[in-house]
């Protein structure tokens, strides 16, 4: 293998590993619920989307998640929901989750 071809390769393991989605303003007062929460609305729901491997490498499962969740956090402020809640566990580096105004 070229020293070139390595050093792309290496680049792109890297770049695989780091944290690409970052929180948009408003996101950081959305809470992120595992049950459905009590005495809320229901906003809607959002489909959130990363990718979970880059070539043959297989992202880190947690970083995915994260990244589903702060990508979920982002979308709340824009349907007026506090509150997000995933519908399932992460499928190939998709996820649903259903959006919530508790707080009034």
């Amino acid at each position: 293998m070229s020293v070139r071809r390595f050093a792309i390769a290496a680049a792109c393991l890297l770049a695989a590993g780091c944290t690409w989605v970052h929180m948009a303003p408003g996101a950081s007062k959305v809470r992120v619920v595992d049950g459905t929460p009590a005495g809320c609305e229901k906003r809607g729901e959002v489909e959130v989307s990363v990718k979970d491997s880059v070539a043959f490498y297989e992202r880190n499962r947690l970083k995915v998640r994260d990244e589903l969740e702060t990508l979920a956090r982002n979308e709340a402020p824009g349907l007026g929901a506090d509150t997000v809640q995933p519908v399932a566990p992460p499928v190939s580096g998709e996820q649903r989750y259903i959006a919530w105004r508790c707080r009034k």
